[in-house]
């Protein structure tokens, strides 16, 4: 397909990232922007733009090609990395995000240090950073930049150039409320350019002969639009013989890197943190919950209508999925819009990570080693610190080739740290008698235990990967058990030195669990407990029509 794109699509691509960075440097950019204004937009954000701020700063370029390759590989079982965000998202909006608000503070790692010390703020900001430059933007780049060169027939290190400049100008110059505003419309094109290409391949079905459901089920695979899988497989490599997705495996363990992501990830929660209100907050977590549960609709299923109607072109390349589809199935014009939604996917995703790497800088570096640095220069430290985290992502993003599975990777190497940051966040807001003994033991644990994971299992040592090929443990189990030992480490610490003083958790946690359902009602649908309950009602019947 490379170099088979058409004058006209061409343009359209050039005039969406020629119009998107105008757009972002108009909406945010400020001459004398302080740095309340130019990291969370003033504190001024409504709960429908938190929300689609929160759905796209996730929807990255690997997550289109990489769904779609799963749902060809797979089957909609991956979809349940979609649909359990919706409860993780539930949790933000009802359990943490009060804190978060009422507390004023700019940064999470600023949440930790308020909870536990100061060793766990500077603990957290560096494990964020490090993420965001390896993962959220690094990774990112290539499979975006591969894509491209793909499509366009241009060499991926000059689409990692051109594309890290233009998402960097807006994002540098216009702060988090460029970001906020370009996240808006970059939705509306990305859910559009999914859509028509799910549209087209269920026209084409009839075409291959299947007009019925029934029809459509019979030529996929066995399990293949089943969300719901058993625990073991006979074919599961390995000793235990356990599938990858199973119900256990996403049950326990999903939530351990949810939690991480959407509850405590800087990236995602600076939307919340810029709430205009803390009921626009809690209302726009549980609204990107909503939009959660249409990447199952227009992102996997397309790679399940690729299985059906052009195996046979694609064979073993699953990763090929959305490029043999958007070939086949888009006239010109709409290939042009489908590729400004790719690129859409990838800045969304780089943009969230630019401003948040900035804003940690800014508050849990220089705010705190100078506590006098004026406004203007916190702003000119954020914008020098997304310049060079642009500038070393992109040279990382070279690399990523590298990587057996990009896809795999990304998901492996929260495992170094996501169980034990979701224990000290979870624990930290239900649970008053943990403490900073409790909560550094955990965090320390979860690394060490973490990277020699990931060294035999990426793998960084020898070829084997000794945990999922030959014991057959799947990575998310192995994050539900991480989860449960970093638990047991912070609570007998917690429990053997001395609890907190009341006055250092007053406001930081909740008292009683259910506290976090009381309270005065706010509106009536837009109430984000009623929200919540929809929400939640919504997915328990999506799951018994799709188990």
């Amino acid at each position: 397909m490379g170099g088979s794109i058409s004058v006209i699509d061409t343009l359209i691509v050039i005039a969406y990232l020629s119009g998107i960075m105008v757009i972002g440097i108009v909406a945010g950019y400020r001459r004398h922007t302080s740095s309340d204004q130019f990291f969370l937009a003033g504190r001024s954000l409504r709960w429908p733009l938190i929300g689609t701020g929160l759905f796209c700063a996730n929807i990255s370029t690997i997550h289109l090609v990489g769904l779609a390759s799963s749902g060809y590989k797979d089957g909609l079982v991956i979809g349940n990395f979609e649909w359990m965000a919706a409860f993780c998202l539930i949790l933000l909006g009802i359990v943490f995000a009060p804190f978060y608000f009422r507390s004023k503070i700019s940064t999470l790692p600023e949440y930790l240090e308020k909870r536990y010390s100061p060793g766990a703020r500077t603990f957290l900001a560096t494990i964020f950073v490090m993420s965001a430059l390896l993962v959220h933007i690094g990774i990112s780049l290539y499979a975006g930049a591969k894509v491209l060169e793909e499509f366009f027939g241009v060499n991926y290190v000059l689409s990692i150039v051109g594309i890290s400049i233009i998402t960097a100008i807006y994002t540098i110059l216009g702060g988090l409320r460029a970001v906020m505003i370009t996240d808006a419309i970059q939705a509306v094109l990305l859910l559009a350019g999914a859509a028509i290409l799910t549209l087209a391949g269920l026209l084409r079905l009839p075409e291959a002969g299947i007009e019925t459901w029934a029809q459509f089920k019979a030529a996929c695979k066995p399990d293949q639009l089943s969300m719901i899988q058993p625990i073991r497989d006979a074919a599961a490599p390995g000793r235990f013989g356990l599938r990858e997705f199973s119900w256990y495996s996403i049950l326990f363990g999903y939530p351990v890197l949810g939690i991480w992501y959407w509850c405590t990830d800087q990236t995602i929660v600076q939307k919340i943190l810029a709430a205009r209100t803390e009921k626009d907050g809690r209302d726009g977590a549980v609204f990107a919950g909503f939009l959660k549960i249409l990447p199952v609709f227009l992102m996997v299923l397309p790679g399940v209508i690729g299985y059906v109607l052009y195996r046979e072109v694609i064979g073993d390349g699953n990763d090929a999925t959305l490029m043999v589809m958007m070939k086949e199935l888009l006239p010109v014009g709409l290939r042009g819009l489908m590729a400004a939604g790719l690129l859409a996917a990838l800045m969304s995703t780089i943009e969230a990570a630019l401003n948040s790497t900035a804003t940690l800088t800014a508050e849990d570096i220089v705010k705190r080693l100078r506590p006098q640095t004026p406004d203007a220069m916190l702003v000119l430290m954020g914008r020098v610190t997304a310049g060079i985290v642009v500038v070393l992502a992109m040279l990382w993003s070279t690399q990523g080739g590298k990587f057996g599975s990009i896809f795999e990777a990304i998901n492996k190497i929260p495992m170094a740290f996501a169980p034990g940051i979701t224990t000290v966040f979870l624990w930290g807001v239900f649970w008053p008698r943990g403490n900073r003994q409790g909560a550094m033991a955990a965090l320390l644990f979860n690394v060490v235990v973490g990277i020699l994971y990931l060294a035999v299992d990426i793998p960084l040592i020898g070829s084997e990967q000794l945990v999922a090929k030959r014991l057959g443990l799947p990575f998310m189990q192995v994050g539900w058990y991480l989860f449960v030992m970093s638990s047991v480490i912070y609570s007998s610490v917690s429990l053997l030195t001395p609890a907190p003083n009341r006055s250092q958790i007053e406001n930081l946690c909740w008292t009683r669990p259910l506290d976090a359902l009381r309270g005065k009602m706010q509106g009536t649908l837009t109430d984000p407990r009623v929200m919540a309950a929809i929400l939640f009602a919504l997915m328990g019947v999506l799951y018994a029509i799709l188990h």
